[in-house]
Order: C-alpha cells, then sequence, then structure tokens
C-alpha cells in the first residue's frame, strides 16, 4: 500500500526504534534483525531513530540491522536534531555528519527539528538549526524536511506560520492523550490539518499504557471479542485522515509480527470499537495515573543532580496505584532506590520539568511518588 503523502513510503505503520530489544544493556542484534526483516517482508519500509535513542545505540543498530544489510532504496529512514546535542550553529553539521555515519547511509529521507515546544524552538532558532537543516535538504543530505513537537496548538501555529517549509509534523497522539488539557492531541492535529501538514503519530499506545490495561478498562475490551489492546491503540490512531505514518517502539518479534497483521493495511474502527475506546478513555482519566511516557528525555545524560530514575519510579507508582501490583514497594525500596536517589531526594532544581515532553510538574509528582512509598 503505497503512502498517500509520500509516494516513497509502503503503507502507514513505521518501526519507531526507540525501545529496541536489550540483553543486559545492548541491543539484541539477531532478534532485531529478525524484527527487520519481517517487517520489510510484510511490505512496510519506515523507521525512525534519533541520536539520543539508547544511549546513540539505536543508530548502530539500525547501521548494522539495516541499512548494511539492505539496498538503500528499500527503506525509509527518519533521523532528528536534539536538543541535548548542540548549543551553537557550528555544532550541527558535526553532528549531522555523526549520524549519518552512524547510521551508515548518505542521507535521511526525513530529518526532523526534535521535540519542539516554544523554548527549544527558540533556540533553534538562535542557532539556525531549521536554516541549517533547510540547506542540508539543498544539498540532497536529507530529502524531507520536518518537525517532532511537544507542546501546544498555538506554538505549532507558530512555528508552521514562521517556517512553511516544514513538510511533516510528528507528536503524541493516542485516545487517553486525544482531549488530554496538558496535550492537546487533537487541538495539535487540527493545526497540523490547518497549515495542510501531514502527521506522524508518536507514542499511539502511550509507552505501553495502553497494552497493560486496568481491569475494569481490561473488561470494555474483552467485551468486543476480537482485537488486541495494541490493535485498537493503533487503529484509533491511523483512522485519522490526515496521518501520514503511525509509529510503534516495538522490543520483541511477537510485538511486531503482532502490529503487522493488522497494521500493513490498518482498518478504522468499528461504531462499537470507537464506543469502547471513548469508554476506556474516561475509566483512565477517572483513575489519575501519572501520564508518563518513559521517554526518558529528563534522566538523559544523567541530568538529574540526584540521579533519580524519574520514568522508572513514576511506572511503579502508577502499578501500584492503578492496578494494584503485589510487588512494587519491595522494588522501589531495593532495586529503582538502592543505587539512584529516592523520590524525596528531590533538589527542586527543575531541569527535568523544563525538558519533559508532557509538561508533567514533575517535582510535585515526585512528592506523591514519596508519600506513596517511603517511610513517613
Amino acid at each position: 500500500m503505497i503512502n498517500k503523502f509520500f509516494s516513497e513510503i509502503q503503507g502507514k505503520f513505521g518501526f519507531g526504534c526507540m525501545r529496541l530489544p536489550m540483553i543486559n544493556g545492548e541491543v539484541d542484534m539477531p532478534q532485531f534483525c529478525e524484527m527487520v526483516d519481517a517487517f520489510l517482508a510484510s511490505g512496510l519500509n519506515y523507521f525512525d531513530t534519533a541520536h539520543g535513542y539508547l544511549g546513540g545505540k539505536s543508530e548502530l543498530a539500525l547501521r548494522d540491522g539495516l541499512t548494511s544489510r539492505y539496498p538503500r532504496d528499500k527503506y525509509i529512514l527518519t533521523n532528528k536534531l536534539s536538543t541535548h546535542f548542540f548549543t551553537r550553529e557550528d555544532q550541527i553539521r558535526p553532528l549531522f555528519e555523526q549520524q549519518l555515519k552512524a547510521c551508515g547511509v548518505d542521507y535521511f529521507d526525513f530529518y526532523l527539528m526534535h521535540a519542539q515546544d516554544g523554548a527549544i524552538f527558540e533556540k533553534f532558532k538562535k542557532c539556525r538549526a531549521y536554516e541549517t537543516a533547510l540547506e542540508l535538504k539543498a544539498e540532497g543530505k536529507i530529502r524531507h524536511f520536518g518537525i517532532s513537537f511537544h507542546d501546544k496548538a498555538d506554538v505549532l501555529d507558530r512555528i508552521l506560520t514562521e517556517y512553511p517549509e516544514i513538510e511533516a509534523v510528528q507528536m503524541q497522539f493516542n485516545y487517553v492523550d486525544y482531549e488530554d488539557p496538558s496535550v492537546e492531541s487533537r487541538k495539535v492535529y487540527e493545526m497540523a490539518v490547518k497549515h495542510g501538514k501531514p502527521v506522524i503519530v508518536m507514542e499511539p499506545v502511550k509507552g505501553g499504557c495502553l497494552v497493560k490495561l486496568p481491569e475494569e478498562a481490561q473488561k470494555v475490551f474483552d467485551a468486543l471479542h476480537g482485537g488486541s489492546n495494541a490493535s485498537y491503540a493503533l487503529r484509533f490512531a491511523a483512522g485519522f485522515d490526515n496521518m501520514m505514518m503511525v509509529l510503534s517502539g516495538m522490543s520483541t518479534i511477537e510485538q511486531l509480527k503482532e502490529n503487522v497483521s493488522f497494521m500493513a493495511d490498518p482498518q478504522k474502527l468499528t461504531e462499537e470499537e470507537t464506543a469502547a475506546v471513548n469508554k476506556v478513555r474516561e475509566i483512565f482519566a477517572s483513575m489519575g495515573m501519572i501520564p508518563c511516557t518513559a521517554c526518558h528525555y529528563c534522566v538523559l545524560d544523567n541530568d538529574c543532580p540526584k540521579k533519580i530514575q524519574i520514568p522508572e519510579l513514576f511506572s511503579c507508582y502508577n502499578l501500584k496505584t492503578t492496578f494494584h501490583s503485589w510487588n512494587t514497594d519491595y522494588y522501589y525500596k531495593n532495586i529503582l532506590t538502592r543505587d539512584h536517589g529516592k523520590a524525596s531526594d528531590c533538589l527542586k532544581c527543575g531541569k527535568c520539568e523544563k525538558i519533559c515532553p508532557q509538561h508533567l510538574p514533575i517535582r510535585k509528582l515526585l512528592e506523591q511518588v514519596a508519600e506513596e512509598f517511603e517511610d513517613k
């Protein structure tokens, strides 16, 4: 199935390479190669990475598992310019060349200005990052130029107005965040439509939160006697007309085969399935979960001065308060905080909140975690 926005892309389901199969901190290359082979054999060809994914190991895995094993015209490769890796204009081109080398390619099919919000956009403008990327496109080192975005709709409006050359917008979009006021998925999507920009979906299963559901929500989908939890989430995102691509970060061959089975040619949700999705959204809204997607931007390069494993602590909190997992107290005290800071160790410096794509009040949430797990 040819993508209706870009003819070189097959289908509208992409392999997100932020959550690859791992063994002892290294990418499980035999399994990843098997996944790459199965993905391409299904007729799909879009791969997405970034320089910071898996501490740089994602790019290298793509070199060893994809680009060195297949001709260049058999795959579409997207990479990104991330704010963590440059502070000046003259650092951008060397970083870009490093990314090309790490991935083992001469050009990127898509190159995105990564994780844009109001503050990061100002930094990118100051460093002429957009202008540099457009120069690279003119030189043939980038085929298509876009952004990945984590902010409100009015900020996207400003970016797309100032840089109409943008060809695609990658954004967080899933059925839980669709009307969430902190993410504004619907409004951001509609702003991209207003500017005529196709959308690439990230976090369609919200970091896995829409796969393992609370018992009450699971009963809603079980009553359909149909697809998997992941299928409802991914097909929800794919069902919007302006969706160019839906990404999924898959970490096992089983996940990949399951997702490809319904996303190689995704069907829109039926009325009954849509009603079930809306019901599950209502259930999530009533539960007060911390909406962290475990992107780890808040702790990238050990930015937290107390070395608090923020995403892991939030996940542990959700497991205890929402899923009532029996071993969370042990996990918190003996694993997560054994060699890292406790939630109560937070210095309130706010570095994590400045980079959080979800705009979470992390300092306040860590207080909740401490209240739940630590001795009074």
